[in-house]
């Protein structure tokens, strides 16, 4: 984890809340998803002051609306299966427009795309506002087990390095005139998919035979140590202690 490695989400930037310690920002973010989810589903409300929460903090990070919305086309999936929900569901029926959809359906609906798009929202700004390194010595920093880091810094890193070959490979095959456009061409594609997986294969056992021959021994060494200052904590804490606020006023009202 000592070299920097940028990734697509990440929006270079000098604002407060890109200056705030990842594993501040990765606390605030966990505890602000699990007080959205802990809220009712009945208070719409609250919702809605999440997402202006949600707002204020990309505008303090000045991440573009247009960039975050374009992120967040990532719950696509969940979006579909929450417009089926009142279809399917069972128990009372209610028209709406000509169709009999379910109550219960409904607010499963309006449950899941309330809070999946906040909770998704939320981790967007994470990862815009953090750089992946910084955010995997935040885990490291937040004494989780040496291994799981080291497992999600080498599958990041060398998920970007099997993309790069494959794009190459591709390359390659157009250059000699192939372009797949049928099942006949399909016995290309899989000697294409196992010749990666050999070059991945190999190119691993290279990268692990020059990490042993520079002493690795099964952790990798803290190059800085970044610690957070009690005003960080407080800032960071600001989202989170703002939305529990409004939880408990969702339970009580």
């Amino acid at each position: 984890m000592g070299a920097g490695h940028a990734h697509k989400l990440y929006r270079h930037g000098h604002s407060p809340v890109h200056d705030l310690p990842a594993h501040c920002k990765l606390v605030a973010t966990l505890a602000f998803v699990v007080v959205v989810v802990s809220t009712p589903r009945e208070a719409v409300w609250a919702f809605g002051l999440y997402a202006v929460l949600i707002a204020a903090v990309a505008a303090v990070a000045r991440i573009p609306a247009g960039f975050l919305l374009r992120r967040l086309l990532i719950e696509v999936p969940f979006v579909a299966f929450a417009v089926l929900m009142p279809f399917v569901a069972e128990g009372e029926r209610v028209q709406v427009l000509g169709m009999s959809l379910s109550v219960s359906g409904l607010w499963g609906a309006w449950n899941v795309l309330a809070k999946g798009t906040l909770g998704v929202a939320a981790s967007v700004l994470l990862a815009s506002t953090t750089e992946l390194r910084a955010l995997l010595l935040g885990l490291q920093r937040l004494k989780l087990p040496p291994l799981l880091v080291q497992i999600a810094s080498f599958m990041i890193r060398y998920g970007d390095v099997i993309s790069d070959e494959l794009r190459r490979m591709s390359i390659a095959r157009r250059s000699r005139g192939f372009e797949a456009s049928g099942i006949r061409h399909w016995g290309v594609l899989a000697k294409t998919a196992g010749a990666l997986f050999i070059r991945s294969y190999e190119r691993g056992e290279r990268v692990y035979l020059a990490m042993v021959s520079r002493g690795y021994a099964g952790s990798m060494p803290v190059i800085d140590e970044v610690v957070a200052t009690r005003t960080q904590w407080a800032y960071a804490a600001v989202l989170p202690v703002t939305a529990l606020a409004v939880c408990l006023m969702g339970w009580t009202l």
